[in-house]
């Protein structure tokens, strides 16, 4: 008569060693997840506010996202001056200027799971390339991006001040442009909504798709849950219309932030907008957003 065979146990795991992680606790990152899915497998989770801790995050949501021709100086943590541009000729990810100036462009063709590190590769390659060369930043976006995060290059002291631009006139000033260039300039022109930034409120933008309609887009700087109550609770009372012929579309996520949206009319004023009216949540006595009332 046959044995029956004995099953052995596999052998415990080994005790993490002293300053491991254990792979079965959970992820010291705060995500919930045991630690071997999370930090511990090998694959960083994606950053999902790429843009926090710069100055002005959600203007520069909104330059990645939103505005189609816009310029902002940088500095970097050693005084170098930089322009952040919406977008470069090519969806280019840097440039250096004949005459040193070196322009880095915010909308990229493709990005990896942190955005932050795929500009800072790119910046980094800038500043080390001479004037007039190409910018070689090496592999960035989906690809992956080895080089380091924004928030280690800029001053983290330097306001961002965005200016809108009608078009992409800005991409040939200084420079002796051919024939190819001023044609695809023009090309790129063709696309640019009509665009403004509204004076007194930050990131917030008008802009205009068509003869018939307009939007306001503002990206909010506040903690995702408590914004959308709020919204939802003012949007019930109906206390987020922004005036005669606005209507509240809703809102979306972009970079970890709220993005709430007005339809207004096509002819509302740009620089003396409705979201300046007494009406306009910023404009309101009682505090917006507040998840409490």
């Amino acid at each position: 008569m046959a044995r029956s065979a004995t099953r052995r146990r596999p052998a415990p795991a080994p005790a993490p060693a002293a300053g491991e992680v254990n792979p079965k606790a959970p992820c010291p990152c705060g995500s919930g997840r045991r630690y071997k899915h999370c930090h511990g497998s090998g694959y960083a989770p994606p950053v999902t506010r790429p843009f926090e801790g710069l100055p002005g995050e959600p203007d520069w949501v909104a330059l990645r996202e939103l505005v189609p021709a816009a310029t902002a100086p940088l500095t970097t943590t050693d005084g170098r001056a930089v322009t952040l541009a919406s977008v470069l000729p090519g969806g280019a990810p840097a440039l250096v200027r004949s005459n040193g100036e070196i322009l880095l462009g915010v909308q990229l063709p493709a990005s990896s799971d942190d955005v932050s590190r795929d500009l800072g590769t790119a910046l980094a390659a800038a500043l080390e390339s001479p004037a007039g060369a190409p910018v070689d930043p090496g592999p960035i976006g989906a690809a992956g991006s080895a080089g380091p995060r924004l928030q280690e290059l800029l001053d983290p002291t330097a306001p961002l001040e965005v200016t809108v631009h009608p078009d992409f006139g800005f991409w040939l000033e200084g420079t002796d442009a051919n024939a190819a260039a001023r044609a695809g300039l023009e090309r790129a022109n063709e696309a640019v909504l009509p665009t403004e930034r509204l004076e007194g409120l930050e990131a917030a933008y008008w802009v205009r798709p068509g003869n018939e309609r307009a939007h306001l887009r503002w990206v909010r700087p506040e903690a995702e849950e408590p914004l959308l109550d709020a919204l939802a609770r003012l949007s019930a009372s109906e206390q987020l219309l922004l005036g005669e012929g606005t209507r509240y579309a809703g809102a979306f996520r972009a970079h970890g932030l709220v993005v709430p949206v007005w339809d207004l009319p096509a002819d509302t004023p740009r620089r003396s907008g409705p979201a300046r009216r007494r009406s306009s949540p910023a404009a309101s006595s009682r505090p917006w957003p507040r998840a409490s009332r």
